[in-house]
């Protein structure tokens, strides 16, 4: 059976989900920091006939939906669910889980990236995060600075008011963090966090100017955030495509955990 989730099944959603709290670190995030009743943000679950366990569960935020599964789920039936929402966009998850519901969806794009989270510090990150170079944090009066940068990398697609309205929204309610290193008044590197829970975070928007790259700025500031989440008990994790990144983040310590698929309508 599956039927839309509250507050009084907070309990045992964060008990399925705390099964493997990296991988759902965007539901866990969302259900802290938003709760329930937000018109932006919808909750359904599947409970087993047999016990009413909760067994799988179905976010939607915005646009876009994630699903998980600790198991074999009611895949055409949280399909059903997107198709009929007027505002569905794409659906992202563990690949496993999102192959058994693309199969009851028409797909127009996919992609596939590597998941990664970091367990434990490493000399590495220790070295990096000591480094002679200002890290700082940023605040909302930063956003035009550090999205003046962003909106140069070319791996980075998006409306650049959008990149603006987001960054914003995550520094002022919390929900992730920037830091970055500046050199005579302008950002030359970047990395944030987003989705942070109580638990994980996870780590985006990763760039170095065209024109200061080649010398491990990045890494630095990648490497302070681990150091700050870890020291709060949180979990770095990332998604990465791009084999030069893997080589970076497996140097700092990351392993790979399996694979995040988003399909787009």
């Amino acid at each position: 059976m599956i039927r839309k989730l509250g507050e009084a099944d907070r309990e045992p959603l964060m008990s399925l989900l705390s099964n493997d709290p990296a991988i759902n670190l965007f539901i866990i995030g969302d259900v802290e920091n938003f709760g329930f009743e937000q018109d932006f943000m919808e909750l359904w679950g599947e409970f087993r006939e047999n016990d009413g366990r909760l067994n799988a569960v179905l976010l939607r935020f915005f646009g876009s939906f994630l699903p998980y599964a600790d198991g074999p789920f009611d895949a055409a039936g949280f399909a059903a669910l997107m198709k009929r929402s007027q505002k569905f966009e794409m659906v992202s998850g563990s690949a496993k889980v999102v192959r058994a519901v693309a199969e009851h969806l028409s797909i127009r794009t996919e992609k596939q990236m590597r998941f990664a989270e970091l367990r434990k510090l490493s000399s590495t990150v220790h070295t990096a995060a000591a480094s002679a170079h200002v890290i700082q944090k940023a605040t909302v009066s930063d956003v035009e600075a550090i999205c003046s940068l962003t909106d140069q990398i070319e791996e980075f697609i998006s409306n650049p008011d959008d990149s603006r309205k987001s960054l914003r929204k995550t520094l002022e309610t919390g929900t992730g963090r920037t830091y970055y290193i500046e050199q005579n008044g302008q950002v030359i590197a970047t990395a944030s966090t987003s989705a942070e829970s109580s638990m994980s975070a996870m780590i985006v928007a990763v760039a170095t100017h065209p024109a200061f790259r080649g010398q491990g700025l990045a890494s630095q500031v990648v490497a302070r955030l681990c150091t700050d989440m870890k020291t709060e008990g949180k979990t770095p994790c990332l998604f990465y495509d791009n084999p030069q990144a893997g080589l970076i983040y497996h140097k700092l310590g990351f392993q790979d955990i399996g694979f995040w698929t988003m399909l787009y309508m």
